[in-house]
């Protein structure tokens, strides 16, 4: 883990409204909102607790708590096995977790500069260790990423998966 992700002492980091401009989709269900609320998600409906024993549903936008490895497993195992969304995790590309989802996604975009999130009072927090990758899962997702490439680089699989 990065000294920053060791630092923060919170779960409750927002995504900036800019990265939901550029993907330009409204999800039908955020399956990891922050306690305090929403903030910037166009999603429909929101789960705040119990998310990965709860039944996903339609286009997902998933911001998980970034935590440990087995942590960041649970919530892309149930995020391929739904198949339809968009995941925002730390672009650990040597990650062993990084490097057994990442093949899965039907698209990848690496956001640069690095996303400085936001706190729950408002402010932006200070630059980020690691960056930022978004990972599609299904057709709609993709194709938002490709939408969004001025967030970043985007990578889609060049052969079956």
């Amino acid at each position: 883990m990065g000294h920053y992700e060791a630092s923060v002492g919170s779960n409750e980091w927002y995504t900036p409204k800019y990265i939901f401009d550029a993907i330009g989709i409204v999800f039908d269900l955020d399956v990891a909102a922050p306690q305090a609320g929403p903030r910037h998600v166009p999603a429909k409906a929101f789960y705040y607790e119990n998310s990965l024993e709860r039944p996903w549903f339609g286009l997902v936008w998933m911001n998980p708590p970034f935590g440990n490895q087995r942590n960041k497993r649970l919530w892309l195992e149930k995020f391929f096995r739904h198949g339809n969304g968009i995941a925002l995790l730390p672009d650990r590309t040597s990650a062993p977790w990084w490097q057994e989802y990442a093949p899965m996604s039907d698209a990848t975009l690496f956001v640069s500069p690095k996303v400085k999130f936001e706190r729950q009072d408002g402010s932006i927090g200070e630059q980020p260790g690691t960056g930022t990758t978004l990972f599609a899962s299904g057709s709609i997702a993709a194709l938002a990423l490709m939408r969004a490439k001025s967030l970043g680089f985007v990578m889609r699989p060049c052969g079956p998966k």
